[in-house]
């Protein structure tokens, strides 16, 4: 017989602490796959904010579009589809007859080859939140006896306990729950120190850059330089215009980006993005970020787990922060759907999102650590890489499943 200490799937009470996309996203997968567990979504924000506006841009892995799907929460009409990726790496590089003509060590993946419709998509973040919010609401109107929200009521710590966690309020009351998941992340300069922690001295100037009217539709660009990588993201048209969201990485000791005017902004990137591109017809005010690494070494501690950017803040070279959350959240929840108790749905998730998690950490911390690098050669040998990926048709077939499914 299970103990009152070690309630089955179905008796659980849950917590998630966190109502972003991935908190969201976990939150309706729990109330649709464990129809009889206590869920209550906290969250520091108002109810009655306005979410719809949040201009932050995400980029979605087919995985998460998928995912989106199921819950009823994609928003297709305001999602621009990847439909090819792009990578590359700017002049000088070494010659090489694996390069070709142009020297310029690049890799193409596209929808097409791997037999989908997309590869991802790019949307911005209030366009996601939106629908998973009112999702959420409905399901909780639906069945208000087993799904609670708290809007407005900030967590102000967890406190471990035999069998659950106690989540503290900011006004100091305690509720208990058997299991609390943590989605709240934030951006690495606002994050306290966790286990494997580098500031990677590097900037990312982000906005958007208007294309133009014959460029290439639903093409990613991610571009190596020797200051950092350069992204590029489809956004859906506005009219005749053509857009895509910038992701500019530079080093914070040589970065002068603040100092210029949009026609040089303008022309710096130009030079830097491959010509294939076409030419750039505007630039948006750009934000700046301090990028890092911060990162929990284990999603498990007792029964608090931590998804998203809770558990993991990345540099953006791979741009894997909420595909990797949602990852989480849909193992989690099927753990808990799957197994008897939350301590072996606990030990299941951790051991299962092990393998896929830090194979994302190892990948974007030695990107983004190789670009301060000043070791001979480096360069060349990034670029043979790129072009021994384009050669090699498995290679690049599982780099291709690796980005859109990752390691499940």
């Amino acid at each position: 017989m299970t103990s009152s200490r070690t309630p089955t799937a179905a008796a659980l009470s849950l917590a998630v602490v966190g109502a972003g996309p991935a908190g969201l996203a976990l939150a309706l997968l729990a109330a649709r796959q464990l129809p009889q567990a206590h869920i209550t979504l906290y969250d520091a924000r108002a109810l009655d904010k306005d979410i719809s506006a949040d201009p932050r841009t995400l980029a979605l892995a087919l995985g998460s579009v998928q995912l989106l799907q199921r819950l009823g929460c994609y928003p297709a009409a305001q999602a621009q589809p990847i439909v090819q990726v792009h990578v590359s790496q700017a002049p000088p590089t070494a010659h090489h007859p694996l390069l070709g003509p142009g020297g310029e060590p690049q890799v193409c993946i596209s929808a097409a080859e791997q037999g989908c419709d997309m590869l991802g998509a790019v949307l911005h973040y209030g366009q996601l939140l939106a629908p998973l919010q009112t999702a959420w609401l409905a399901s909780a109107q639906a069945a208000p006896q087993r799904l609670h929200t708290r809007f407005g009521q900030g967590v102000a710590a967890l406190h471990p306990q035999s069998g659950g966690v106690d989540i503290e309020l900011a006004d100091g009351q305690r509720q208990r729950h058997d299991l609390a998941v943590v989605a709240e992340g934030g951006v690495f300069a606002d994050q306290s120190r966790k286990a494997l922690h580098h500031d990677y001295q590097q900037n990312a100037w982000v906005g958007t850059v208007q294309l133009a009217p014959d460029s290439p539709v639903g093409v990613a660009y991610e571009r190596f330089t020797r200051h950092g990588p350069v992204a590029l993201l489809p956004l859906p048209a506005q009219g005749p215009q053509r857009r895509a969201a910038l992701v500019w990485c530079c080093s914070a000791a040589h970065d002068d980006i603040a100092t210029l005017s949009d026609s040089q902004r303008l022309h710096l990137l130009q030079h830097q993005l491959p010509a294939s591109l076409g030419p750039l017809q505007g630039i948006s005010p750009l934000k700046c970020f301090p990028l890092g690494l911060n990162a929990e070494r284990r999603l498990v501690q007792g029964r608090t787990v931590r998804i998203g950017n809770a558990a993991q803040t990345l540099h953006p070279v791979a741009g894997q922060g909420l595909n990797l959350g949602l990852r989480d959240a849909y193992t989690l929840v099927d753990a808990l759907r799957r197994h008897p108790t939350p301590e072996a749905a606990l030990a299941h998730t951790e051991r299962h999102r092990t393998p896929d998690r830090w194979r994302t950490i190892a990948t974007t911390d030695f990107l983004a650590r190789s670009f301060t690098w000043q070791w001979p050669g480096l360069g060349a040998t990034r670029g043979l890489a790129l072009a021994a990926l384009q050669a090699l048709p498995p290679l690049k077939t599982a780099l291709a499943r690796q980005m859109m499914f990752g390691g499940r």
